[in-house]
């Protein structure tokens, strides 16, 4: 077997002991990782502020609704949806989400057909869809919303004379980066409701004659 010169040796010996690479073959095996932490941890972060504006939206629609007080107006919708509007501007909310205010109330019927009714509703937003619950005028005349509105264990109800106003909120989430990065669902529904505050007239009124933001 023939011996290596001593330049070969020293050649080798110093190629050994060369660990200049060392850190960037580290960085190659660890950076796809780290590129997913960094890019998963950005969607948690995006996809639970999205929850907690569609909160906010519902939130602030039914409290905005149940303070007006002389009377509700199709103005007053225009300007309740407006506010939502601001909230839900940086989400492009309009676009991807959905808004259904509804009027609970007690329909005033005797006997089985005594129960809750929505006595108008509203909605705003692109995203199709719509209440869970029903439509303007369910339980008017029977009893389809004898236990009234909302998920079970958790039901609103309205007493004679007033009226809840009722919020459904829907959002399609939008991925800041992609959905297949961190698997959450697509569609953020929140709900909330607000008593009225004095208010006499619980009757839709439009004494400017503006569109109807009919569902």
């Amino acid at each position: 077997m023939r011996k290596l010169s001593p330049v070969s040796r020293s050649l080798l010996s110093s190629i050994r002991d060369d660990k200049r690479g060392v850190a960037f073959v580290e960085f190659a095996l660890a950076a796809p990782l780290l590129l997913f932490l960094i890019l998963g941890g950005l969607e948690v972060v995006n996809y639970a502020l999205a929850q907690l504006k569609v909160n906010q939206i519902a939130m602030t629609v039914a409290d905005n609704a149940g303070r007006v007080t002389t009377g509700i107006d199709e103005a007053n919708i225009y300007e309740v949806f407006a506010g939502a509007g601001v909230i839900g501007q940086s989400m492009d909310f309009e676009k991807h989400g959905r808004i259904v205010l509804s009027s609970l109330q007690d329909n005033e019927q005797k006997g089985n057909k005594h129960g809750q009714m929505i006595n108008w509703q509203r909605c705003w937003g692109d995203l199709a869809t719509a209440s869970s619950y029903g439509t303007e005028g369910t339980g008017r005349n029977d009893n389809a919303l004898e236990n009234g509105m909302g998920a079970a264990g958790n039901r609103i109800t309205s007493i004679p004379g007033t009226a809840v106003m009722f919020v459904e909120v829907s959002y399609e989430y939008q991925p800041l980066i992609s959905n297949t990065i961190v698997p959450v669902s697509r569609t953020i529904r929140r709900e909330s409701a607000f008593n009225v505050r004095g208010r006499q007239n619980n009757d839709i009124s439009n004494t400017q004659g503006l569109g109807l933001l009919a569902c």
